[in-house]
């Protein structure tokens, strides 16, 4: 990718319980023989000088090499994988995602990136609905995600009214070949063999 990624920190969220996927980690569920966790930090690492994973169970992503951030504010979901990522960032930007999307497309990545302005965020829509976990962050808002958390405020929901969001429409991204990929996310088993992944014998 160009220079939109230079001063920018690849962030991958991993904080989630994922009960319906009866409690295993989604992340090491492996397609086309390859974990998403890896396949993920393969690209973030390609695409951003500093990449960070935001965990409170670090150890399979240790195992990959990766720089592990945990929660400040444990149990506060994804926002809280924000606020650890920034404390942590040495790039006035962070891009996030969540850590089952096994498709993440570079190209879509960039068009986010190249979209750095003036506003606090950059969010796509996306089927009648926003994906904040696919998304651009100023790190100027740290002090109002810390305010959110504090307060107990702490889905993504109500956090977002409080900033500057620069909202990419569906009709912009349907441009974009590899879109409905890069949005694509496996929170069931059922999901997970559409795409023809499973977990390795014994992974929990």
């Amino acid at each position: 990718m160009g220079s939109a990624t230079r001063a920018v920190t690849g962030v991958i969220l991993a904080g989630g319980r994922a009960s319906r996927m009866g409690g295993r980690n989604k992340a090491l569920a492996a397609i086309d023989g390859e974990t998403i966790a890896a396949r993920t930090l393969g690209l973030f690492r390609r695409l951003f000088p500093q990449v960070l994973v935001a965990t409170n169970e670090p150890a399979p992503y240790r195992a990959l090499g990766a720089d592990i951030v945990a929660d400040v504010f444990p149990g506060a979901g994804p926002l809280a994988g924000i606020h650890a990522a920034m404390r942590a960032s040495r790039h006035p930007h962070v891009f996030v995602a969540a850590c089952d999307m096994p498709g993440l497309d570079a190209g879509v990545i960039d068009f986010l990136l190249r979209r750095i302005g003036e506003a606090d965020a950059i969010v796509p829509c996306w089927d009648d609905d926003v994906e904040p976990l696919h998304a651009v962050y100023a790190l100027r808002v740290l002090p109002d995600i810390e305010t959110c958390l504090q307060e107990g405020r702490c889905a993504m929901r109500q956090f977002l009214p409080r900033i500057q969001v620069d909202y990419v429409t569906e009709t912009e991204l349907r441009r974009l070949a590899g879109t409905a990929s890069s949005f694509t996310n496996v929170n069931t088993p059922e999901e997970l063999a559409a795409l023809g992944g499973r977990f390795e014998d014994g992974e929990r």
